[in-house]
């Protein structure tokens, strides 16, 4: 057995011991740093000739510093899990900043500064491992969705492209040493599948296959993915990957996200996960929900026994996590449901012959 593989094995056993903590947002944390422009080129881009301030993956090279400080507070707050600063490290998203060559280092350095912070806090607390997720975020482009609204089959990109900047991504935050794959915020699935194809197929190249969490996005109070799905037909879509972990991220505040958390945890034979914006943004963008706020909506969750995972995306900081993790501490997390043998499919709605 690898170390990665003992690794999964013990979160998959903790997990079944208690509900799972994953870290809350990058963006705000890094924002909060006010970093200039020198920050983002460092040595290596100082030259680059567009302005890339605002690219917060490419810190992962230029500010590795910022990063590990990131991940020693998320740790230090309680999170079992963190994400790798990797969300729009492919090469389809780093276009907009010209820095598609840069794809391959961002997404190992990452995995590296991850595994480098995980390690040492298992180290100190080996009663409480911790793990690092391989975050893979949507890209700027979709193949489910016209780009062009008089021309319905219009595409700006694809599936063999969004492939292979998926490709690229994975197999790079595998040499870095990730846990396993995170796909996270989808907006559209048939994306989503390009990803879950790129991780499968470097099997074939004699890669150790890694466990995957899928987490999708309900981005208004219609209940539906931006591509148009439930959140049962986009489970139908994406089951057959067999992820250890489904859920919600972003998009939604606990208080909108919780019917369909409470709808996935009715469905889902495998574990859900959920991290939710601290609310809605305000009229500036920001996020108003304090700590003991969130926390107190994510412990009525796991009171309620509908989540095995409990994070935050966007507006919540190591406050958040700490006072979710002290909230939700010591409570049993979901039991995993053995649904009824059925052929079930999806559109946009979900079908299901028993």
């Amino acid at each position: 057995m690898t170390q990665r593989s003992e690794r999964f094995e013990q979160l998959k056993a903790t997990a079944k011991e208690r509900i799972l903590v994953l870290d809350g947002s990058w963006g705000v944390m890094i924002q909060r740093r006010g970093l200039a422009e020198e920050d983002y080129r460092g040595e290596r881009f100082k030259d680059h000739p567009v302005q890339i301030k605002g690219n917060n993956d490419i810190l992962c090279i230029t500010r590795p510093d910022i990063i590990a400080d990131l991940h020693d507070q998320y740790y230090a707050a309680g999170a079992d899990i963190s994400e790798t600063n990797t969300f729009s490290a492919t090469f389809i998203a780093q276009a907009d900043y010209e820095m598609e060559s840069a794809v391959r280092d961002i997404n190992l350095q990452g995995a590296r500064i991850a595994r480098e912070v995980a390690d040492r806090w298992t180290a100190k607390e080996p009663h409480k491992p911790r793990f690092v997720a391989g975050s893979i975020g949507p890209l700027n482009r979709m193949l489910s969705m016209s780009s062009d609204v008089n021309d319905p089959g219009a595409r700006t990109v694809t599936f063999d492209q969004v492939y292979a900047a998926y490709r690229e991504q994975v197999q790079a935050l595998h040499d870095g040493g990730v846990d396993f794959f995170l796909i996270e915020t989808i907006t559209d699935t048939l994306n989503c599948k390009a990803c879950i194809k790129a991780i499968f197929d470097l099997e074939d190249e004699g890669y150790e296959r890694l466990p995957i969490w899928i987490s999708g996005t309900i981005t208004d109070r219609s209940g539906r993915t931006l591509s148009g799905q439930t959140v049962e037909a986009f489970w139908n879509s994406v089951k057959h990957a067999k992820p250890f972990a489904i859920g919600l991220n972003c998009a939604l505040g606990a208080d909108l996200m919780r019917p369909h958390i409470a709808e996935l945890s009715r469905i889902a034979d495998t574990m859900v996960a959920a991290f939710p914006n601290a609310g809605l943004p305000n009229a500036f963008g920001q996020y108003d929900e304090t700590p003991h706020q969130t926390a107190c909506s994510l412990e009525e969750w796991a009171k309620s026994g509908i989540v095995n995972i409990l994070g935050g995306c966007c507006g919540t900081t190591p406050d958040h996590i700490k006072h979710v993790a002290e909230a939700v501490a010591g409570m049993k997390p979901r039991v995993i449901p053995e649904r009824p043998v059925a052929m079930r499919l999806a559109g946009l709605e979900p079908f299901e012959l028993v």
